[in-house]
């Protein structure tokens, strides 16, 4: 028998998750990058990493506070940004996204690498990083909430941080995307021969949009940590289409797409993780093992997200009128 009070009570916790937080930070992020300026950054990852290894290796390895190690990881990103940026944004996009895919895998073998051990705990990876994060908490310690959003001082402390980030950086992106800045950017996606020919300097608000989008991206990789521990194998590039696959869902050009997006990829995840592995064990899918069960689960998600784009290909909170730099 399938238990599916607890399939739907694991589903719905999603929707609160730092995981979904997280996720939805790294897709703003992106819908910067691709959704409002047009550039293919296929290394979000590395940009994620950078601000989960950023922030654990200055607390572990130099002792820095918390508000110093997040300024570490987000240099960090600014620095990676640079070295993307600098010898292909003028050049065309698909370069770019042959950088940023290679840039962020190379980054996750540096960080897996025996090398480094000292600094990034190599293919083990980092953790006992988050007393200070947890010294900042005001809630008493104690569970609270009601049925299955009940949770420690410490789980809600990250999901509070987590989510008061993500409307902070929401609220931040829809007021740039309304000012002169947003609406060049959204001008050199459209024809950068234009905007260029207006006297603006598209390689500079093309390097700006990457920074940016990249410190989004960190700030989510910070917020990714603060439930489990820092290993590089959580940043492969599967971890950049995961989030792309958000981006769409919601909508590319758009501030709300990218969160709901977060939320419905993370509770499809988790509905198929608990239904599929339930149904193996109930004896409905007898050809199938537990470790196809899981692999299952991403075809499942991978059909439904399919199924939302060819029917509506703009996104959930897509404009067509916005997007019709795709046609």
């Amino acid at each position: 028998m399938i238990d599916w009070l607890a399939i739907f009570s694991n589903a719905a916790q999603e929707v609160i998750s730092p995981t979904t937080a997280a996720y939805a930070l790294a897709a703003l992020g992106l819908a910067i990058h691709f959704g409002y300026t047009g550039l293919l950054n296929f290394g979000q990852a590395g940009f994620i990493a950078l601000g989960a290894y950023g922030y654990a290796i200055s607390i572990l390895s130099f002792g820095f506070p918390v508000w110093a190690a997040v300024l570490v990881a987000v240099g960090a990103s600014v620095i990676f940004a640079l070295i993307l940026g600098i010898p292909t944004l003028r050049l065309r996009a698909d370069y770019l996204a042959i950088v940023t895919i290679a840039a962020a895998e190379i980054l996750r073998l540096i960080f897996t690498t025996n090398t480094f051990d000292a600094l990034t705990g190599s293919a083990s990876g980092l953790q006992g990083y988050k007393d200070g994060f947890a010294a900042l908490n005001p809630i008493p310690p104690g569970s609270y909430g009601f049925g299955p959003f009940t949770y420690n001082a410490f789980d809600w402390w990250i999901r509070i941080v987590g989510w008061t980030l993500v409307v902070i950086f929401a609220v931040i992106t829809w007021l740039i995307m309304r000012s002169p800045w947003g609406r060049v950017i959204k001008g050199i996606r459209e024809d950068e021969d234009a905007v260029r020919a207006l006297g603006k300097n598209v390689y500079s608000y093309k390097m700006q949009s990457l920074i940016l989008g990249g410190v989004y991206g960190t700030i989510a990789g910070m917020i990714f940590i603060m439930p489990r521990a820092v290993v590089p194998a959580n940043y492969q590039t599967s971890l950049t289409f995961f989030v792309y696959a958000i981006l769409l869902l919601g909508g590319a050009a758009t501030i709300l797409g990218p969160v709901i997006g977060s939320m419905i990829f993370w509770v499809l995840i988790s509905f198929f993780s608990g239904f599929v592995a339930r149904a193996v064990e109930a004896g409905w899918l007898p050809f199938m093992s537990q470790v196809q069960a899981g692999q299952l689960r991403f075809i499942l998600v991978g059909v439904a997200i399919m199924l939302i784009v060819v029917f509506m290909p703009q996104g959930i909170f897509g404009n067509k009128k916005e997007l019709a730099f795709v046609k």
